[in-house]
């Protein structure tokens, strides 16, 4: 109890600036965003990790995507790295993971990754498998063969089984999901909407600045 009291002090006065950084709103930890145990390590433990996890199936993330791209243009710290990861919550979302790390190994994933939420929810695209996605990539100067070899690839296979990892370490089984440095993840439901989401990033993103010295 009496470290806690003397800790009060410093809590009090990083309360309002973890406010500011949300918008003017505060978060409760276990309620609004939900701490992961154990925490998932990140690539470099002197920068923040914000990850977007993600379907391309899902009405919600297609949605969610403009919003967090103008959060990345316009409220985005520079020192903050930011990771998509397609979840993969069963077996039925492997063929859009394994599209993703495709399209990411052939070096079109800048113009695909929206053309692709575009061709499902808007053209009303379906795609079942890999021949599927083919078809689709051709647009991108890509041929149905070159594609299918890296969609069947060793490389691809390694990248949608680390997703699923994730997936399943991040505790995930909705989307979209963002998770904060590997320590917090939140969502639309738990903080009422797309905004709701983006304002409790900012305050995660605040709180670990803080305790990095940002």
């Amino acid at each position: 109890m009496t470290r806690f009291r003397a800790l009060w002090p410093a809590l009090l006065l990083l309360l309002p600036a973890l406010a500011m950084a949300a918008g003017g709103r505060t978060f409760d930890e276990g309620i609004e965003y939900i701490p992961i145990s154990p925490p998932v390590p990140t690539a470099d433990p002197q920068r923040i990790e914000v990850v977007e996890l993600f379907w391309y199936g899902c009405p919600h993330c297609f949605r969610f995507e403009p919003k967090f791209r103008k959060w990345i243009r316009e409220r985005k710290p520079d020192y903050v790295d930011v990771v998509l990861i397609p979840a993969i919550t069963g077996p039925g979302w492997v063929p859009a993971a394994k599209a993703y790390y495709a399209a990411e190994l052939l070096g079109v994933l800048d113009r695909s990754h929206q053309a692709l939420f575009d061709a499902i929810h808007v053209e009303r695209k379906r795609f079942r498998n890999g021949a599927d996605f083919a078809g689709f990539f051709t647009r991108f100067g890509i041929s149905e063969a070159k594609f299918l070899e890296t969609y069947n690839s060793f490389a691809v296979d390694l990248k949608v089984r680390r997703a699923a990892d994730l997936t399943r370490r991040y505790g995930v089984d909705g989307v979209p999901t963002v998770v904060v440095n590997g320590k917090y993840r939140t969502s639309g439901p738990l903080v009422n909407g797309d905004e709701g989401v983006l304002d409790a990033l900012d305050y995660l993103i605040a709180l670990e600045a803080r305790k990095l010295g940002k």
